[in-house]
């Protein structure tokens, strides 16, 4: 690899037309984050300015908003000969990056490699029958919480379908205003996010989702999508805070719906936001899937 084969001119937005090479890729890419599946790139490409590349055998994504960033690069990295590689060969930094790319660059580069702990962008892996089935002690409270919200109110459960997406861009516009999206940087970037996903739902493969209704009204909705045959990742989750247990019952109604053929659940990260954090670590993880930022230095 040369540097003239790796330059910005090459780089496009993220759009759908390649949609099915990054797709490919990304099945063979040794380990899967959350950040990485179409969905994630897809619905954040407008906030981050995200750019990719397709160049020997690896997709290049690069965050140009706020500031020029890499991410990762997807595809079998083991195949790669990072020694040659003349994009690493001048020196760069990448965020969002899985250990196991992580390790492997430190072990064909060396001291060349700088790895720095992120731990708000850590993946939290849940057991699929753990939260389809909240058994025992450690999930007591959940369990009380999501029968509490089945007594208490007459619902109705229905998975996402194309038929029901203005119904759910809906409540995601009313759950915005309840919530002052407009005086949140953040989440008037996840609600764009949001958007981009839904507005798109039957383009993009792996989707799937559900909703609650409560008097013929959605008042809550999740979106997740297959990461690979062992895990299912989920993205979105929206409620209408005033139906007590409404979180718990969502959470829990789309796992047993969705979630048992599969082994894993990846809920995404807490971005260093202690609430959520809690929140997460509520649900008792098996683990996480750990990434680092990665400083290269120049040969």
């Amino acid at each position: 690899m040369t540097d003239s084969e790796l330059t910005p001119g090459e780089f496009r937005p993220v759009s759908l037309d390649r949609m099915a090479e990054y797709l490919d890729l990304f099945a063979r890419t040794p380990q899967h984050a959350s950040d990485f599946s179409f969905t994630n790139v897809w619905g954040w490409a407008e906030y981050y300015g995200l750019e990719w590349t397709f160049a020997h055998g690896l997709c290049w994504l690069r965050q140009t908003r706020p500031e020029p960033v890499w991410w990762a690069p997807v595809g079998p990295w083991l195949d790669a000969d990072w020694s040659q590689c003349a994009l690493l060969g001048g020196g760069a930094r990448f965020i969002r990056v899985p250990e196991s790319l992580a390790v492997h660059w430190q072990q064909a580069l060396g001291d060349r490699v700088t790895l720095t702990e992120a731990r708000g962008q850590w993946d939290y892996l849940y057991a699929a029958q753990d939260l389809a089935e909240l058994k025992g002690n450690r999930f007591h409270k959940k369990k009380n919480h999501v029968n509490g919200f089945l007594k208490a109110y007459p619902h109705e459960y229905h998975p996402l379908t194309s038929d029901c997406m203005e119904a759910v861009l809906d409540m995601q516009e009313e759950w915005c205003k309840w919530r002052e999206c407009d005086e949140s940087h953040a989440l008037v970037a996840e609600n764009t996010a949001v958007r981009r996903v839904l507005e798109h739902w039957d383009r993009i493969p792996g989707l799937s989702g559900g909703s609650l209704y409560v008097d013929g009204k959605m008042i809550a909705y999740t979106v997740g999508e297959r990461l690979d045959d062992e895990t299912l990742v989920v993205h979105f989750e929206k409620a209408k805070p005033e139906y007590r247990g409404v979180y718990q019952a969502i959470n829990n109604l789309y796992a047993r719906e969705h979630a048992m053929s599969f082994r894993y659940i990846n809920r995404e990260q807490d971005l260093d936001d202690l609430g959520l954090r809690q929140a997460k670590e509520s649900y008792n993880p098996l683990g996480f899937l750990k990434k680092f930022a990665v400083d290269v230095a120049p040969v």
